[in-house]
């Protein structure tokens, strides 16, 4: 080899060198579903651009999986959760809100809910209890010298295990209930006469009644927050650190809050230097179909196809549901790819096919996709977004009425419900959704103002958590209100100060006004007297 040769490859190697010993030690805390298929990109993009990466995995769970290849390592963690009691706990949860809410009054909706949300804490502290209590998972975590904790807050802890190990903490998240963590332990400004509550069904266009009903959201949500979850999380933080601890201020420390949303989909709001929004970092550009499904789609000619999935969480729906929907789905020209995995419609057309799992974004981004049927989850919807296909709406928990209501607001979506829509009802909104240009046109306004951004939503994300890494946290990006009392960040007391200034001043006006009207009055009656 020459000279010439050994020196260039040399310090290509230096470089190499450089770089790697620059890349952060990045932990990730552990989460499910589509909260798990939102990180998985940023993690995968933080190990290409060279950090080390190490996720915790419970021993019990239903998406996580440390045997899957992945470019990032795991740190497995026991717990004392089997999965049976959490698929247990996950039907409670769908049959409630699919099936049982709609036949509920608003108590019987409350005191359900309570209860499965409790049931769902107590699994969290259990998942907790298995980082935490666990000396040897402990030590690892301190000797592995982490720059940085990466989480979803919807399983609690992470702020915790942040503030034991003295590392700054990035949270990436869609929504709290009633927007009450951003609110309260991120300060963000939220006012209820045009930011509707998270899943409350409202837009940033209120009416008197619609304002109401917002602030009254607010104060219920926060009220049930505050008397059970808060307190509950609040007792566990405060005997383990032996201090009292407040769950909403450790969360309050978090360094970067990304959202998982954008203005393509999210009504425009105050927010604070800290907040970074981007929604839609999992999306991509479309792949080639499988040869099988592509020879189907291109079958369709001109009347192209519809694309149909309720999400991987749900697995079925009742027969007589199944039926109806398959029997107007064989109305339509269009061809059908339905993600169902329940028993097969008997009314099933010969435009439609029914697969366990489709390449959902692939499908979208197909040039003769006219529609796409959707439950609403936020993933579905931003794939939506990204390739401007117009959208169906059957929303069944959660999040996803909220998401639709968005999305119909902005004139790219119609909604039906699963358990009251008649065939007509659906039939008139499918036809709607495919031959009205308006919706087809909405829907590619959002996807042009999703793409025209200074960078793509993972960049962004990623930028946003080696900028805390660089910086050793983001401390200079948090408002002054995490320091404020609740009365002095509402001027409480500076309103009273010049209340009371005031009350002086016309105090001593009507006592100096009372001491002239008797001296003047005083005296004429003297006068009169002599």
């Amino acid at each position: 080899m020459k000279l010439e040769q050994r020196l260039s490859i040399s310090v290509l190697l230096i470089f190499c060198a450089a770089w790697s010993a620059h890349g952060g030690k990045i932990l990730v805390w552990y989460t499910e579903g589509s909260h798990w298929i939102n990180m998985k990109p940023v993690l995968d993009k933080l190990v290409d651009k060279g950090h080390n990466v190490t996720v915790l995995v419970p021993s019990t769970s239903l998406f996580m999986n440390i045997n899957e290849p992945s470019s990032f390592g795991y740190e497995p963690f026991d717990v004392a959760v089997t999965k049976k009691q959490m698929e247990s706990l996950m039907e409670d949860l769908f049959n409630f809100s699919i099936y049982e809410v709609d036949h509920m009054n608003y108590l019987q909706i409350y005191n359900k809910f309570t209860e499965l949300f409790e049931v769902n804490l107590a699994y969290n502290f259990k998942f907790l209890d298995g980082v935490l209590k666990s000396d040897t998972i402990m030590k690892r975590l301190k000797d592995g010298k982490y720059d940085l904790l990466f989480s979803d807050p919807v399983f609690v802890g992470s702020e915790l295990v942040a503030d034991t190990l003295g590392i700054p903490l990035v949270y990436s998240l869609r929504f709290s209930m009633a927007n009450n963590w951003e609110r309260y332990c991120g300060q963000i400004p939220a006012p209820p006469s045009f930011v509707p509550a998270a899943m409350s069904k409202l837009t940033d266009k209120m009416d008197f009644s619609e304002r109401v009903l917002n602030s009254m959201f607010y104060l219920l949500q926060d009220a049930m927050l505050a008397s059970s979850v808060w307190k509950k999380i609040d007792i566990y933080y405060t005997e383990y650190k032996g201090t009292p601890t407040s769950a909403c201020e450790m969360m309050g420390r978090a360094e970067i809050w990304l959202m998982r949303t954008y203005w393509d989909f999210d009504f425009p709001r105050p927010f604070l230097p800290n907040f970074k929004y981007i929604g839609g970092l999992h999306c991509r550009p479309a792949k080639p179909l499988p040869k099988d499904m592509e020879e189907f789609v291109q079958s369709s000619g001109d009347a192209g196809i519809v694309v149909f999935t309720l999400g991987s969480m749900v697995k079925n729906i009742t027969t007589e549901r199944g039926n109806m929907i398959a029997s107007v789905l064989a109305e339509i020209p269009q061809k059908v790819l339905w993600r169902y995995s329940g028993e097969k419609p008997e009314t099933l057309g010969a435009n439609t096919k029914i697969y366990d799992w489709i390449p959902q974004n692939d499908l979208l981004g197909h040039p003769k996709t006219k529609a796409f049927i959707t439950h609403g989850g936020t993933n579905g919807l931003y794939e939506a977004i990204y390739h401007g296909v117009p959208m169906l709406g059957i929303p069944l928990f959660g999040d996803q009425p909220d998401n639709l209501v968005h999305m119909k607001a902005k004139g790219a979506a119609l909604m039906v419900n699963l358990n009251f829509m008649k065939p007509e009802d659906l039939r008139e909104a499918l036809n709607s959704v495919i031959n009205d240009k308006s919706y087809k046109e909405s829907a590619m306004q959002l996807s042009s103002i999703h793409h025209d951004r200074p960078m793509t939503a993972l960049d962004e994300a990623v930028f946003w958590i080696e900028y805390t890494m660089r910086n050793k946290g983001a401390e200079h990006l948090r408002v002054q209100a995490h320091e404020l009392t609740w009365y002095q960040y509402h001027n409480l007391d500076v309103f009273m100060f010049l209340l009371s200034i005031v009350l002086v001043l016309i105090f001593m006006f009507i006592k100096t006004c009372t001491f002239c009207f008797r001296r003047c009055c005083g005296r004429r009656t003297k006068g009169k007297t002599e």
